[in-house]
């Protein structure tokens, strides 16, 4: 049995292009949403409550939001200018880079705005432990999880496993 797929150079690339545009429809929804609420609350009654630190974050808020659109609509764009120009695998690469860039930009928004939201409703240091909670779970799921199945893959291919190693224990047929 071998290792991948079999599949030529323009075929793994027009996979992975069509893959990279499902991940990114996801991230760009959900960042858009976002930032869409942000733009809405400077109009919002109470936003003139807001201190002059908590308007600052805000700012920082919007903007971050504004720069992990601008990252997760990249791709589209670096597509749209070099299709057929015979560059769709390294497309495929720098759309990943603008990609993960837009989400790490995007789990800056969302910490911050989760920073703004708490602040205003409990107005005490328990917003920054929720917030830091939080953020700690996105790194967690977001960027540490994959990097953890890429280091496992090196580790299993040095020490000569093939194949996919199982994450959980396996069950013994008998019990």
């Amino acid at each position: 049995m071998g290792w991948g797929r079999d599949e030529t150079e323009e075929e793994r690339a027009d996979r992975r292009w069509n893959e990279l545009l499902q991940e990114v429809r996801v991230a760009q929804t959900g960042g858009q949403v976002l930032l869409a609420f942000l733009l809405g609350a400077a109009f919002a009654p109470r936003f003139e409550e807001l201190t002059t630190p908590q308007v600052y974050l805000y700012i920082l808020t919007v903007a971050l939001g504004a720069a992990s659109t601008g990252a997760l609509i990249g791709p589209v764009t670096l597509h749209r200018f070099v299709t057929g120009r015979r560059l769709k695998p390294e497309t495929v690469d720098l759309a990943s880079i603008l990609t993960v860039i837009g989400l790490f930009l995007l789990l800056c928004t969302i910490t911050c705005a989760m920073l703004l939201i708490t602040l205003l409703v409990l107005g005490s240091t328990t917003a920054y432990w929720i917030v830091l909670a939080l953020f700690v779970w996105f790194v967690l799921c977001w960027f540490a999880l994959p990097l953890y199945a890429l280091w496992r893959q090196k580790h299993d291919r040095r020490r000569g496993r093939v194949g996919r190693a199982p994450l959980t224990r396996p069950t013994d047929p008998g019990s």
